[in-house]
C-alpha cells in the first residue's frame, strides 16, 4: 500500500479521536473535533514534523515502534492496528514478541484517573502510554528515555530520588524483568538487541545479568524532585493486566498531606502547559 494511503489512514483516525477521550483539554478554537497533529505527536512520542510528513506521504517506511505508538495514540482496535501495520508495509507483531497493544478498557481507566499520575509499560519496561499528570510529574520522555531499563543503567535516571539501596532494588528488578521477558518472548528481536546493548555498554547491567540476579518491583514510596513544585513524596504501586503482560504504574499521595497539595498544584500547572 502506498505511503500516501498510510498517511490518509492516520489522518482519518486522528480526526476520529476526541481530545477529551485522550485525556487532553478540549477548550479553545478547533477546526475539527479530532486530535491536532501536535497532540498526536505528543501522545505517540514522535515529532510533529514527522507526523506531518507521514500524513502527507513525504515520509516512508515508518518503523514498527512508530506504527505501534501511532496505533496506541489513535486508540485503534486490534483489527485497525493490524491494518495500520499492513499500510506501513510491516507484518504486525505476533506470538513470541512483547505485547504492546493497549486494550480500550485500559485506555478508559487512564481517562478516569485524571488526578492521578499513571503510566503503562510493556513487559520490558518500555513506556507505552502516560496520562498528562504523569508526564507533568516525570517530564517528557522520548526515544531511548522511554525505556525504564535504559534510564536505570545508561540514562540520567530522571526525577526520582534514589538511595543506594533503592537503586540496587530497581536495577535488580529491571534485570529480572528483562530476563523473564526474554524467556517468554524469544522471537522479539528488539528486546534481544536491547539486552545485548545494555550488556555491552553497562558494566553494572552485565554484572547483574551474568550473576543471575532476580528481583521484582514492589510497592514503594518515592520522592520526585520536581523543578516547579519541589519534592513530592508519593506511594508507587505496579499493577499487572491479565493476559497482556502490561505494567500499570500508579502514583498516589496521602490525602490531606502537603504532597497531595503539590500534586494538585502540578495538575493545574500541567494543564497550563508548564
Amino acid at each position: 500500500m502506498a505511503s500516501t494511503e498510510f498517511g490518509r489512514m492516520v489522518r482519518r483516525w486522528r480526526d476520529r479521536v476526541r481530545p477529551e477521550a485522550a485525556g487532553l483539554p478540549a477548550g479553545g478554537h478547533r477546526r475539527a473535533a479530532g486530535l491536532r497533529r501536535e497532540e498526536l505527536a505528543m501522545l505517540a512520542g514522535i515529532s510533529v514534523d514527522y507526523v506531518t510528513r507521514l500524513e502527507q506521504g513525504r515520509a516512508t517506511n515508518p518503523s514498527e515502534q512508530v506504527v505501534e505508538a501511532l496505533g496506541r495514540a489513535l486508540r485503534l482496535s486490534s483489527a485497525e492496528r493490524e491494518h495500520l501495520f499492513h499500510g506501513a508495509g510491516l507484518v504486525p507483531p505476533g506470538q513470541g514478541t512483547v505485547p504492546a497493544y493497549i486494550t480500550p478498557s485500559v485506555h478508559r481507566m487512564l481517562d478516569r484517573l485524571t488526578g492521578t499520575p499513571v503510566a503503562v509499560s510493556d513487559a520490558s519496561w518500555m513506556l507505552l502510554l502516560a496520562n498528562p499528570l504523569y508526564t507533568a510529574l516525570m517530564g517528557e520522555r522520548h526515544g531511548r528515555d522511554r525505556s525504564g531499563a535504559w534510564r536505570a543503567f545508561l540514562g540520567s535516571g530522571g526525577r526520582v530520588r534514589h538511595t543506594s539501596q533503592s537503586q540496587l532494588a530497581l536495577e535488580t528488578a529491571v534485570v529480572g524483568d528483562l530476563r523473564a521477558a526474554a524467556s517468554r518472548y524469544p522471537a522479539d528481536q528488539r528486546l534481544r538487541r536491547q539486552i545485548a546493548e545494555l550488556r555491552s555498554r553497562s558494566e553494572r547491567f552485565a554484572e547483574l545479568w551474568d550473576s543471575g540476579a532476580v528481583g521484582r518491583h514492589e510497592a514503594s514510596r518515592k520522592t520526585v524532585d520536581h523543578p516547579e513544585v519541589g519534592p513530592v513524596t508519593l506511594d508507587c504501586d505496579v499493577l499487572s493486566v491479565a493476559g497482556s503482560d502490561l505494567r500499570i504504574m500508579i502514583y498516589t499521595a496521602e490525602p490531606g498531606s502537603q504532597d497531595a497539595e503539590r500534586l494538585e498544584l502540578l495538575a493545574v500547572l500541567g494543564c497550563a502547559g508548564v
